[in-house]
């Protein structure tokens, strides 16, 4: 897909497969607006995409506060009159701390910043996406699923790591699939995917994982899911790298899935 004059917005680009992503973006012409909480490394990559002929755009924002992902909303639609691409990367692991943490606002650390950031960020942009349609929105979530547990959403029970990362990926295709539905016909489309096991990214090593992909079969997946032609108007999909794939079952839940959305309009106060 030619991207010239096209703006994109990927978090958690400062690092890892977003990092990537964004490298890779800035070679088709996009603008591409770089997030991260660390404003050397936003900088360095921005640097570089433009010292190679591209253009870039910092902003920075710690998702695991919902104040600062509102004032990277508010600064994307001041600084910017289109987005024609939200890829929705930024996230935790599943490793990197002894136990249960929560984010500023009190929530569960990793349903938090991996989760409802993106479902806040998303909700406040789509006016944007909207004006710029055809737009494509991706959410980079995982194979790794579990059922989220209503009677316990925060985990305060029989907490870990990995089950809070499990959960909070689950989330995000669930508000994918439930987003598609209601984006029905705006011209813009909304898919999924679990880019590649395990890739060599910190996050990986944090949890104490030898790497079983590369940065770059992730960064293959997603770019699939962005800026392929052939997926041009279709929305609602889960992919497993390149390829179709079906997801845990909670997320095929119509019901589950307006409980989730109820409940996370509630938590970030997004009407």
């Amino acid at each position: 897909m030619d991207m010239s004059d096209r703006t994109v917005l990927i978090t958690g680009s400062t690092d890892g497969v977003g990092r990537r992503v964004a490298e890779r973006l800035a070679t088709t012409g996009a603008t591409v607006l770089v997030h991260g909480r660390n404003k050397v490394r936003a900088e360095d990559l921005a640097s570089g995409i433009r010292d190679n002929g591209g253009k870039a755009a910092v902003y920075l924002a710690d998702f695991s506060s919902l104040d600062e992902v509102r004032a990277l909303a508010n600064a994307i639609e001041r600084d910017h009159s289109r987005l024609d691409l939200l890829i929705n990367n930024a996230g935790i692991g599943t490793g990197g701390d002894a136990g249960r943490r929560t984010s500023r606002d009190g929530y569960e650390l990793r349903f938090a910043v991996n989760y409802l950031a993106g479902f806040l960020l998303t909700g406040r942009l789509l006016p944007l996406l909207t004006a710029s349609a055809p737009a494509r929105i991706v959410n980079v979530s995982s194979a790794g699923q579990q059922a989220v547990d209503f009677s316990d959403i925060m985990l305060t029970h029989g907490y870990s790591g990995m089950r809070a990362y499990c959960q909070s990926k689950l989330a995000q295709i669930m508000f994918t699939f439930d987003l598609a539905a209601q984006l029905a016909g705006s011209g813009v489309t909304v898919n999924c995917l679990h880019p590649a096991t395990y890739m060599d990214t910190t996050m990986v090593r944090q949890a104490g994982v030898a790497p079983l992909s590369s940065v770059d079969q992730g960064a293959d997946a997603i770019l699939n899911l962005a800026v392929c032609n052939a997926l041009e108007g279709q929305s609602g999909l889960y992919y497993d790298g390149l390829r179709p794939s079906r997801a845990a079952a909670q997320a095929y839940d119509a019901s589950a899935r307006q409980r989730l959305r109820i409940l996370s309009e509630s938590l970030t106060g997004l009407a």
